[in-house]
């Protein structure tokens, strides 16, 4: 099983990317801090953008272990003897409720929530318990 970024999200980024440089372009008005900062806000949402596309699959499960994305577009492998924990933080936010689904090793946390995903955190901690071999 594997868990990827919601297939629009890169063309929403880049979209944004593109609105942002059409809005610089038509507010500067001669202005070459806007016109720097809205380019520079544009980059990283680019940026961004770019990464969803090198690396759309977050997490991944299989009976050896677990795979997560790692840096920009890197991956790491855990084995399920590393893994300490799955469990889900959630948070009251401004009247919502959000979930991050949490892999503890002891030595590194990963963190993945509803649009790294393209599922409910509660949903995929569930499936990677079942996943995992041995006793739960």
């Amino acid at each position: 099983m594997q868990w990827r970024v919601p297939r629009a999200l890169p063309a929403l980024k880049l979209a944004g990317a593109a609105a942002l440089v059409a809005l610089g372009l038509l507010f500067a008005e001669g202005d070459q801090v806007r016109l720097v900062l809205a380019g520079l806000a544009a980059a990283a949402l680019a940026g961004w953008a770019l990464r969803d596309l090198l690396a759309p699959v977050r997490l991944a499960v299989d009976p050896a272990g677990i795979t997560v994305v790692s840096g920009f577009a890197g991956r790491r492998r855990l084995d399920w003897g590393s893994v300490e924990a799955i469990t889900v933080d959630r948070r009251p936010r401004l009247g919502l409720t959000t979930e991050v689904l949490e892999i503890d090793t002891g030595d590194s946390l990963h963190l993945f929530g509803r649009y790294d995903l393209d599922a409910p955190p509660g949903e995929v901690a569930e499936a990677l318990r079942a996943a995992r071999p041995g006793p739960r």
